[in-house]
């Protein structure tokens, strides 16, 4: 008998990886395929999800051809989609729009307003966990599209999320789970439904938000047409899988209340997994239902982690670049090196990487980022560990708000491109005072958590309990203890420049400077 495998789709902003699990959860072969984002107005931020069905068929075929897998072998698949989409489609499935908004729009902004003017702003937060800006939301989004596009609404049928609207290219069926249900601004996150009062301030019909269901739950068959233009066999089960953001957190082993993971990337975050959501109507962290039954994955952010290291690379390393470029050694290979010459504490030069604006942990949404306390005995070996000390501060300020209200093992897992530095990950461990965890898994967190659900759906797992058996340890990292009480002195200071600098920015943002 031929051993059952796995696909799991990682729908990312940036494009699909689709990947082949074994039974044991092993990834044996990935492949990716990439897409673009459109920006045609301020604040519009598109893409089109018939690029999103291209990426998918190409990177299922060129997972079949590189793995050289019988494809019989095959037996189910899932989706972890990126979060917040809107898009419409009528009764035949057809689009009604070449592009919609991806997460990160936020032309909403008149639509937000008269829904506020309806619905108590701080009860909606508490009741949705919905921590974004509120036009991200994918409500808000529909209203836009029934005020400015009254000829497209008529024939508006349902409206499908990312990995809902492949879902159905995959099965025909219209339909949702609790964790992307749970980003629709319309949801109550204690009852899990659908929340009647905000769907009528909306003044949206609620038949077109489709059905909820559990993420392990079995879509349906892949349509026979489907299934040759994958290249699979008929009989491949579809699970209906979840929002990116949740099954991250399963793949990162966030299976147990208190379990925290931080991925660092371009942005970074830190989340927890808790059986109640954490929610604070002033700090707003963002909460989505948990794709593990029963369960909440909630979240702080900063915008600008790793972008913010690449700002330093771009501006102040050069010569590294051209340097890496000759040795064959990666550029943040050689500025670790350089960052490793300066002290803890960067002989007293901070750094705010607020460079692309802040949450809602922030004083402002306009803050910007910063060196402070620069100093002419500083270098740059000072200003490359700043900036990566600053990222791990301000991290550190988001963590805190988490332990403020709930428990927190006393052990994270990174994953993410960050997550590569055995140096960067000593700062974070000295600045959290905790003990910092990388695996094999790595980048693979979002894959493994669609895969997890697809074993999970068609019976090949029990529950999601193998998760901890797949994760091996590849860094292990505990906090430096006299590391540690610099930070503790240092963190003070940083919080309190950090609300100056967001005043700052406000009224810098404020200055007329166009004569």
């Amino acid at each position: 008998m031929i051993d059952p495998k796995i696909i799991s789709f990682d729908l990312g902003t940036g494009g699909n990886k689709a990947s082949l699990y074994d039974a044991q959860g092993n990834c044996l072969a990935t492949a990716f395929v990439p897409y673009e984002t459109y920006y045609p107005q301020v604040g519009w931020h598109e893409q089109r999800p018939g690029d999103w069905w291209f990426a998918v068929v190409e990177s299922t075929q060129k997972l079949l051809q590189s793995s050289g897998i019988d494809r019989t072998s095959i037996v189910a698949l899932a989706i972890s989609g990126h979060s917040l989409g809107a898009v419409p489609v009528d009764k035949d499935g057809n689009l009604l729009r070449e592009a919609t908004p991806i997460w990160s729009d936020i032309r909403a902004h008149k639509e937000v307003e008269d829904f506020f003017n309806k619905i108590d702003a701080d009860n909606w937060y508490l009741m949705t966990g919905n921590g974004f800006p509120a036009a991200c939301y994918t409500v808000f989004k529909v209203m836009w599209y029934k005020k400015n596009e009254p000829v497209m609404w008529q024939k508006v049928y349902k409206i499908l999320g990312t990995k809902d609207y492949i879902n159905y290219k995959l099965t025909g069926q219209f339909l949702t789970d609790y964790s992307y249900a749970s980003g629709t601004g319309i949801y109550n996150l204690k009852d899990w439904k659908y929340q009647a009062d905000f769907i009528a301030a909306s003044e949206i019909p609620a038949d077109v938000w489709p059905e909820i269901v559990p993420s392990t739950h079995v879509v349906g068959e892949i349509l026979p047409d489907v299934a040759e233009t994958l290249g699979l066999s008929v009989g491949v089960k579809v699970v209906c899988g979840g929002v990116d953001n949740s099954c991250m957190a399963l793949g990162a082993k966030n299976i147990h209340s208190g379990r925290v993971y931080t991925s660092l990337g371009s942005s970074a975050w830190i989340a927890v997994s808790s059986e109640q959501p954490v929610l604070d109507k002033k700090l707003k962290p963002y909460v989505f239902t948990h794709v593990v039954p029963g369960m909440f994955t909630s979240a702080v952010s900063i915008f600008a982690a790793g972008s913010s290291f690449a700002w330093v690379r771009d501006n102040l390393c050069k010569d590294l670049e051209e340097e890496a470029e000759k040795s064959g050694l990666d550029v943040f290979t050689l500025m670790n090196r350089e960052a490793a010459k300066a002290p803890v504490g960067s002989n007293r030069l901070l750094f705010n990487p607020s460079l692309a604006g802040g949450t809602s942990q922030d004083d402002s949404v306009h803050i910007r980022g910063a060196y402070l306390g620069l100093d002419l005995k500083h270098g740059r070996p000072e200003l490359i560990r700043a900036a990566m000390e600053g990222v791990a501060l301000n991290l550190r300020l988001r963590l805190d708000l988490l332990r403020k209200f709930t428990y927190l093992e006393d052990e994270i897992l990174f994953v993410g491109g960050g997550a590569k530095s055995r140096f960067y990950l000593s700062i974070f461990a000295d600045v959290f005072n905790t003990r910092i965890l990388k695996t094999n898994i790595d980048q693979d967190a979002g894959a493994l958590g669609a895969a997890a659900l697809a074993s999970v759906g068609c019976g090949l797992w029990e529950d999601f309990s193998r998760i901890d058996q797949i994760h091996k340890v590849a860094e292990l990292v505990e906090p430096d203890q006299d590391n540690n009480r610099k930070y503790e002195r240092l963190l003070p200071i940083f919080d309190l420049a950090t609300q100056y600098l967001a005043r700052t920015s406000d009224a810098l943002r404020e200055v007329d400077l166009s004569s």
